[in-house]
């Protein structure tokens, strides 16, 4: 693996990791969102990504070789399943018998991931610091 695939899977890691951020962030602000543009309550919001796989061409053998470069956001998919369903008959959107359906964001969930997230960014802005110095020492040892 060459220092520059290595930078642009820690990069792709890092544009995941802010996308998830801003993801949990939006879900942790409209966790008492009973009603949204579209009608009802806000529905937690969660990042599918997939794996980026180059084929390369493998000198010695002649065989395509898988190679990863990274990781790409594939959607921003809305949980539909486990809006809750709270009495409390004096709320605004409350219906005829005095329920409310209330999002389906768990506020300790949201943080957990927020945390995780935060550790999994600090880890990849690590990592493209140290392939950065790397390159950069290589450039001193050709420079004699």
């Amino acid at each position: 693996m060459s220092v520059f695939n290595s930078m642009r899977i820690n990069a792709s890691g890092l544009t995941l990791e802010r996308i998830k951020l801003d993801v949990i962030s939006s879900n942790i602000a409209n966790v008492n969102t009973t009603r949204t543009e579209e009608g009802g309550p806000y529905q937690r919001k969660e990042v599918v990504f997939q794996e980026m796989v180059e084929k390369a061409q493998n000198t010695v053998s002649g065989l395509g070789e898988r190679i990863t470069s990274g990781v790409k956001v594939t959607e921003i998919r809305e949980d539909q399943e486990g809006l809750r369903s709270v009495y409390d008959p004096a709320h605004v959107d409350a219906d005829e018998n005095g329920y409310v359906l209330m999002p389906n964001v768990n506020l300790l969930d949201e943080m957990v991931k927020l945390i995780e997230a935060q550790r999994t960014y600090e880890a990849n802005a690590t990592a493209l610091k140290a392939s950065k110095s790397m390159l950069n020492k290589a450039i001193e040892i050709t420079k004699g």
